[in-house]
């Protein structure tokens, strides 16, 4: 037992000491370790210190190197500056030196003009005196002399200058007409259309007679609903399978011809069904209307139209002017002016325009009063048509005056179109009538002899009588005739009015 506790305080003992041997060596390891570290600051610190010094002494380095390089930059403008004022002041010199130069030219041309102007005036005064002394001896002054000179050559060639301005005249006419004549041919022969004269019907085929009793209905009452519904004038006489539509509005005949066309292909025939047949027919036309006047409007080149101004545009379409379709006409004026418009070099587009639009007055021309030139124009107006559209179209019947290059274009152009072989029809009646008419006034005018009224009624020569009429009266009486043709008669296109006066002078040798 004394062993055992013996042994267990020995152990108990060894272990404190071993307890304060531990802690000893922990202290003397903790204190070396505190030593490193300082001694690894005190490295980084020296590190820094020559990092910093390496640093202060590159950038040092780089300065002086930037000092050298803007020094020598300097250094450099400042020889270019220096070179540049030596050669400023050298020109300098030399513009003093032609300044020099010019005084003294100056200065010279001042005398010699002196001197000329004291030679001149002593020359004037020696012409002067030799004046003086011819007018003394032949007893006249020089204004008289040169006039009674002026006079005899003026009386001597008198003949020959007329004779001369004449031909000239001549020339320059011919020329200037073959120029026109040449413009017109090529604008026509690239047009190259086929015109047909085109002429509202006015009659419905029947399938048989016995279809006439159907629309004439009980006691009439069928025939009257079609009439107060469409406006038109139903005519049934003997004439076998056919009804004539009589009315002064084309529109309105094309829709009774339309609704009774429908009516006839149906087959019942009766008074609500008219009515029905006959709004169906007005849709039917408006869109044709609306259909033909986009059409017309593109086939002329002339975009952008307000809807409603195509509409009347397309009114054209059932219009027609001597067999003539005018919407078709006016289509083809647009094509002939744009042409001409390229040839003369003016504003094609407002050339097509105004010849597309220079019969839009007869689309509504039996419905508002005034001619169709001055209601075109109102409703170009209407519409917001440019002024220069307006200027061109309205002169094309002369009713105004030719404010433009167009507007004598658009002339033309109608002309053309409505003068061309095949594009209008007339009555022989009519035609006769004309001619004679157009002879009958030409010859009312005093001093005419004859005249002919030849190429279908589209010029009239007429012969003067040379003892009663001069050359310059020759001329009224073409410009009266001319004037008496438009104001009293009405035909289509243009008359062209020749004047003749002819002096025969025979002689007979024996």
């Amino acid at each position: 037992m004394i062993s055992l506790t013996v042994l267990l305080t020995l152990l108990a003992g060894m272990g404190i000491i071993g307890i304060g041997v531990g802690y000893y060596l922990r202290l003397i390891i903790s204190l070396g370790k505190k030593g490193s570290m300082e001694l690894q600051i005190k490295q980084m610190m020296l590190d820094a210190e020559v990092k910093a010094k390496k640093i202060i002494e590159e950038s040092e380095e780089k300065a002086e190197a930037k000092a050298k390089e803007v020094s020598t930059e300097l250094k450099e403008k400042e020889r270019e500056f220096k070179q540049t004022e030596e050669r400023l002041i050298r020109k300098e010199e030399m513009l003093d030196t032609r300044q020099v130069n010019i005084d003294a030219d100056q200065e010279s041309l001042a005398r010699k003009l002196s001197d000329l102007e004291s030679q001149k005036q002593q020359v004037d005064s020696l012409i002067k005196a030799q004046q003086d002394k011819l007018e003394n001896i032949a007893g006249i002054s020089v204004e008289e002399a040169r006039a009674d000179l002026l006079k005899a050559i003026e009386s001597r060639y008198n003949t020959d200058t007329e004779g001369r301005m004449r031909k000239l005249e001549l020339v320059g006419n011919e020329k200037l007409e073959q120029k026109a004549n040449d413009i017109l041919v090529t604008a026509i022969h690239r047009l190259g259309n086929s015109v047909v004269s085109d002429v509202l019907a006015t009659t419905v085929q029947l399938p048989n007679d016995e279809i006439k009793g159907k629309i004439i209905g009980k006691e009439g009452r069928n025939i009257r609903t079609f009439e107060r519904a469409t406006g038109v004038d139903v005519i049934v006489d003997d004439t076998p399978g056919t009804i004539t539509l009589s009315s002064y509005d084309p529109i309105r005949r094309q829709i009774a011809r339309i609704a009774l066309e429908n009516l006839i292909l149906d087959g019942r025939i009766q008074p609500a069904k008219i009515e029905e047949s006959v709004v169906k027919a007005e849709a039917e036309i408006n869109n044709i209307i609306k259909k033909k006047g986009a059409e017309a409007a593109y086939a002329a080149r002339v975009p952008d139209l307000d809807p409603k101004l195509v509409m009347i545009l397309g009114r054209l379409y059932f219009r027609t002017s001597y067999g003539q379709n005018v919407l078709d006409h006016s289509v083809e004026v647009a094509h002939l002016a744009g042409m001409l418009a390229e040839e003369l070099g003016a504003n094609v587009a407002v050339a097509r325009a105004g010849a597309l639009f220079h019969d839009i007055g007869k689309a509504v021309d039996h419905e508002v009063p005034g001619t169709h030139v001055e209601i075109g124009r109102r409703i170009l107006q209407k519409f917001g048509i440019s002024e220069e559209v307006v200027k061109a179209m309205q002169a094309h019947h002369e009713e105004y005056p030719y404010e433009t290059p167009e507007s004598m274009i658009v002339q033309v152009a109608d002309a053309v179109s409505g003068a061309r072989p095949g594009a209008r029809r007339d009555s022989v009646e009519n035609y006769i009538k004309r001619l004679e008419d157009l002879e009958g006034l030409a010859n009312r005018v005093p001093g005419v002899e004859k005249s002919y009224a030849i190429a279908a009624g589209r010029e009239v020569r007429v012969i003067v009588k040379p003892e009663a009429v001069t050359d310059l009266e020759a001329r009224n009486i073409a410009r009266t005739i001319a004037d008496s043709i438009q104001s009293e008669m009405q035909y289509p296109g243009e008359i062209k009015v020749s004047v003749i006066r002819e002096t025969r002078v025979i002689e007979y040798a024996k």
